[in-house]
């Protein structure tokens, strides 16, 4: 029977070699390519996650509309799949993020509200003000990815038992960075409910205090990071969920160095967070050189929504940023 909906071909990407990393680190290094989800990043899972279970229950009708709090792929998600559902969508974000994902985000029809950034104990934080929106918006649900526990479930149910078959049920270690809590969390779950034993690692950048909090159980953060939708002051109830045994920092240098190598090494013009979590997942190889252990990650988003940031000379030259070649 032929598909369809949009929403059918959510998930089921490959896993990807990184070749230059493995043969750099003698590991065996893989990347989930989410950037081919139909609206191009791992939070299209999230977003069908949330609509099914919104509509399982009831609380979404034909017609009507969903608000969301996001750095953009998650409105960017929502709004793919509402489009041929009949939902309208309400985002409100920070206007600290790349045009690119605000020029989709109206490309697709979206209701966009852009607020400056503030800290999240401040009302006027985008997560608040959407809560109101949502509120205040007839026929309205708030997706709040953050708290809603259809976002790691559907992770859970798809992402993790995807990794694990297309790696031959030889996963020996995970890594992730975390925004919502929703991808480290399904996955973990569900990769250590098939071998205890996989090591998983939370990724943090700078201006994030998810390492802390693992640490010393409190959130402290340093510094600043240019990487959009990833990074958390506070405990989310998917995060709440997730198996992680240990923290991982990662600046945003190496970030930087990673997405430049990817793209003149392997073909690969990834997003930030992408490059963070296998600028990670080499740091975790180096340390378990020529071992062989096979690691895994995901490769959030294409970078194509980042060009007027990541791969923008001036400015990188701005934030004394310039890319590195990696050693090896």
């Amino acid at each position: 029977m032929l598909s369809g909906y949009l929403g059918d071909t959510v998930g089921s990407t490959p896993l990807i070699k990184i070749k230059s990393l493995s043969k750099l680190t003698g590991c065996e290094i893989y990347g989930k390519a989410e950037f081919l989800n139909p609206g191009g990043s791992v939070k299209d899972r999230a977003a069908l996650g949330m609509i099914r279970g919104f509509e399982k229950r009831g609380e979404l009708k034909p017609g009507g509309t969903i608000v969301e709090g996001t750095a953009g792929n998650t409105g960017i998600g929502l709004a793919t799949l509402a489009a041929e559902r009949g939902y309208r969508v309400k985002i409100v974000a920070p206007n600290n993020q790349t045009e690119e994902k605000y020029t989709l985000l109206r490309a697709l029809g979206c209701e966009l509200t852009l607020v400056p950034p503030v800290p999240f104990r401040d009302e006027n934080h985008f997560y608040h003000q959407a809560k109101r929106l949502a509120e205040a918006t007839p026929g309205a649900v708030w997706a709040n990815q953050f708290e809603n526990p259809d976002n790691g479930n559907f992770h859970f149910e798809t992402t993790g038992p995807e990794i694990w078959a297309q790696s031959q049920e030889k996963v020996d270690i995970f890594c992730m960075s975390v925004g919502t809590g929703g991808t480290i969390s399904g996955v973990s779950r569900y990769l250590k409910s098939k071998n205890e034993n996989i090591e998983v690692y939370a990724v943090d950048p700078d201006g994030s205090g998810i390492a802390s909090y693992l640490e010393r159980s409190e959130f402290v953060a340093t510094g600043s990071s240019i990487t959009e939708g990833i990074g958390i002051m506070r405990l989310t109830e998917n995060f709440k969920s997730a198996r992680v045994d240990f923290p991982l920092r990662v600046p945003d240098q190496d970030m930087i160095d990673m997405c430049h190598h990817l793209a003149r090494n392997d073909g690969l013009v990834l997003g930030s967070s992408a490059a963070l979590n296998l600028a990670a997942a080499l740091k975790i190889g180096l340390k378990h050189k020529n071992s062989n252990k096979v690691i895994v990650t995901i490769l959030c988003d294409h970078g194509s929504r980042y060009f007027t940031k990541l791969f923008n000379q001036d400015f990188l030259k701005d934030k004394n940023l310039i890319p590195r070649a990696i050693p090896g």
